[in-house]
């Protein structure tokens, strides 16, 4: 298993796709009424769709192994700055 970044979980996806609506669809605030902004939105959600691409990660299993092994080692070399050792 390989746990996802945070930046990559989709409560965060989600504030990213309204950010980006914000800036690209609804600011300038200048609708004439609610019909037009629906509109808008519908637009861009095609075209948005039209051009998504799957995410291509690169984080592998042996990267995450080879993370924890440094931080295994780094825990060795600083038992003083573990939060095992902070806990107890």
């Amino acid at each position: 298993m390989v746990h996802t970044p945070v930046h990559a979980s989709w409560l965060n996806q989600v504030e990213i796709y309204f950010s980006v609506v914000q800036r690209k669809v609804v600011s300038p605030n200048d609708f004439p009424d609610l019909a037009q902004v629906g509109d808008r939105l519908r637009a861009f959600e095609d075209r948005y769709n039209a051009r998504a691409q799957p995410f291509q990660g690169k984080f592998t299993t042996s990267d995450l192994d080879d993370l924890l092994a440094k931080l295994d080692q780094h825990t060795a070399d600083h038992p003083e700055e573990s939060s095992a050792a902070k806990a107890a």
